[in-house]
């Protein structure tokens, strides 16, 4: 097997591009919203700790492997097996992984249009004076109309389909370094400032403070999980940015890199959000809930509560944009690769198909909320098909591929950039993917089929 060149195709231009558009899409609404929930109902430090364990054995590894496989491949997340294992069934991989995207830009925009009618809400002050009842009324009348949330989610898909059309480094790269740095910017900003209430040490010890006594089976199941789905693993975004990765860079730098970020994001995010909960007598394993219920109306008991519910929103919105990039992206790359379409064409049919499906989405919640198949709704049906069987199961593949079907030496050569350099850990690594890795991936995909410990309905992916 050997490494196939690039082709003029179109790629990042930097290393702090590469890893500023990788971080941007596994850092999402996973990290921001679904990590300080999962932390704070699996017993706060004790998890934060496993999780690291789980993203230092497990994350970087598999993270490494979709790199590898995209850079090595030089093509989409289908045209990359294809290439690498002609005339094999390997492909299908690739077909699960733009499956899943499909699936996940469809009801992930659904989310992503909260965002920003809640940017307009902090805005206009529109929480002043509300009682926590009144804001989860507030909540409710907004995601269970039709008009408004499918305003917003059409305008989110504009933004997306905007940046994508522009190509990889003029669309993604571009935008991912401004967009990324304003992120880290803004969750610094409302960390500092929740650290400071009266009552915050509470909140940062409930998150730095490890209770081993709380961790069983449920919560190592969790923190894997979340490990797993927190780096957008499985979908095809980081093999088809994986091939847009110079030959030049440092594969296991940029997976140890971007890996850091999503967890210091996750952690911010979670110094920003318990302090304040603790501060404010809310409990922390208040669930998905804690964001459009619960925070608004801890923002308006804070001082300046105005200005920094406005730049929560927009730090939401802004980790839903660099996350759906990364996802249509992997669409978009398939169609123009693989059915020979122009970049144009590609980003409108695709984006046009993908909010086809998030209007059922939203209108799930509402209008269509009767509409159940197999006894869920269309937003929990493409959630939980996605998130609870095609990632883990791309994941599980990804790993037996790189582990046991690709030479050992064709992976060491591209970790090596041909050679150039050394690859200390390399036999630590194989032992990971080979064995512990698929144990582990099988692990998730079995608690999230329920049939070991307690079934995680209704995930958000990493994103």
């Amino acid at each position: 097997m050997t490494s196939l060149g690039n082709e003029g195709r179109d790629g990042f231009s930097s290393r702090f591009g590469i890893i500023c558009a990788a971080a941007g899409s596994a850092i999402g609404l996973g990290n921001i919203w679904r990590f300080p929930y999962i932390a704070g109902e699996s017993g706060g430090g004790a998890f934060l700790l496993i999780y690291l364990g789980f993203i230092l054995m497990l994350g970087i590894p598999v993270m490494l492997s979709e790199f590898v496989i995209g850079r090595r491949g030089q093509r989409n997340a289908l045209g990359s097996f294809k290439r690498l294992a002609p005339g094999k069934p390997w492909y299908f991989v690739g077909v699960m992984g733009i499956i899943a995207a499909f699936m996940i830009l469809a009801f992930y925009s659904t989310i992503a249009g909260w965002t920003l009618e809640y940017i307009v809400k902090a805005i206009s002050n529109s929480f002043a004076g509300k009682s926590s009842g009144e804001i989860e009324q507030m909540f409710n009348a907004f995601h269970t109309q039709a008009f408004r949330p499918i305003l917003w989610q059409l305008i989110f898909m504009f933004m997306t389909v905007w940046i994508i059309m522009s190509g990889v480094r003029q669309g993604i790269e571009r935008y991912a370094k401004i967009l990324m740095p304003f992120l880290v910017l803004l969750l610094i900003i409302m960390a500092i400032r929740s650290i400071t209430l009266p009552g915050a040490v509470e909140g940062l010890s409930f998150l730095f403070k490890p209770d081993f006594s709380a961790v069983d089976s449920s919560v190592l199941l969790a923190a894997l999980g979340q490990a797993f789905f927190s780096l957008s693993i499985g979908m095809g975004t980081l093999i088809t940015y994986g091939s847009y990765i110079q030959k030049k860079n440092k594969l296991g730098n940029l997976a140890i890199e971007v890996s850091m970020a999503d967890t210091l994001i996750a952690i911010l995010a979670g110094v920003a959000i318990f302090p304040a909960v603790f501060a404010f007598g809310v409990d922390p394993a208040g669930g998905p809930g804690l964001i459009f219920n619960v925070l608004p109306g801890i923002f308006q008991q804070m001082p300046g509560g105005y200005f920094f519910a406005i730049i929560f929103f927009v730090l939401l919105s802004i980790a839903a944009l660099t996350s759906s990039i990364s996802i249509l992206e992997v669409v978009v790359a398939y169609m123009t690769e693989e059915l020979k379409m122009s970049r144009r064409k590609a980003t409108i049919m695709s984006a046009l198909a993908a909010t086809f499906v998030g209007l059922f989405c939203t209108l799930s919640f509402g209008p269509l909320k009767g509409l159940t198949i197999t006894g869920l709704s269309i937003f929990d049906l493409l959630d939980y098909t996605a998130s609870n069987l095609l990632l883990p199961l791309g994941g599980l593949m990804i790993v037996l591929f790189v582990g046991w079907y690709m030479k050992d030496a064709d992976f060491k050569d591209e970790l090596s950039n041909k050679g150039l350099l050394k690859v200390r850990i390399f036999g630590v690594l194989m032992f990971l993917l080979k064995f512990i890795a698929p144990v582990a991936i099988a692990l998730i995909l079995l608690n999230s089929l329920g049939f070991i410990g307690p079934v995680d309905g209704g995930t958000e992916h990493s994103n």
